[in-house]
Order: C-alpha cells, then structure tokens, then sequence
C-alpha cells in the first residue's frame, strides 16, 4: 500500500467499517426471518439470494480491513501494481486493478 495516503486509508476504513456495520445488521435480520419471510413480503427463494449476496459483502468488506491492516490494501492481487484511488472510492473493497478485473471477467 503505497498510493494511499495514511489519511485516504482511515477514510477508506471508516467507510468500509460502516459498510460492514450495516451488512452484518442486515444479514442478521435476514436470517431472523429465513424461516418466516412472508413477514417482510418476500419468498423464500428471495431471502436465501439476498443471505448468500449479503454474505459475500461481509466477506468482501472483512477481507479489505485485514488488507488494510497487512499492508496490502490498494495493490492488485493479480499483477501486484497499486490499484488507482479513483477506483477504491468507487469500490473500496476492490482487490483487483481495472484491467485485471476485465481480464477476470473476460
């Protein structure tokens, strides 16, 4: 991590602790209701999707703190270049640079 400034980094985690804060909120309500979803007008089907999509954000917003706290936030997991600020704004938890995440989804 060497592009991100000390105070881009605690603005960049405040960021992604909130996220995690609310997604982990989330996750528990929606588990609350697994067995009732009618409760909150949706199938059953519905609430596992959104279970198993809110999971991966927790997963993903967990796995950018402990980058932060290693050393290796903001560098490319592929090619091991720094992946631009403009980018981490958009998507804090981005573990790849643009051309190796179009390369990924290619």
């Amino acid at each position: 991590m060497t592009t991100v400034g000390n105070s881009r980094l605690e603005n960049f985690q405040q960021v992604l602790q909130a996220q995690l804060d609310q997604q982990t909120a989330e996750l528990t309500k929606l588990r609350a209701h697994r067995t009732n979803p009618e409760q909150i007008g949706l199938d059953p089907q519905t609430v596992t999707a959104l279970i198993n999509s809110t999971q991966r954000a927790v997963a993903d917003s967990t796995e950018a703190l402990k980058r932060m706290t290693d050393g290796s936030y903001g560098t490319c997991e592929q090619c091991q270049r720094e992946i631009p600020t403009e980018r981490l704004e958009i998507l804090p938890h981005a573990r790849f640079c643009m051309p190796c995440q179009q390369a990924r989804n290619s």
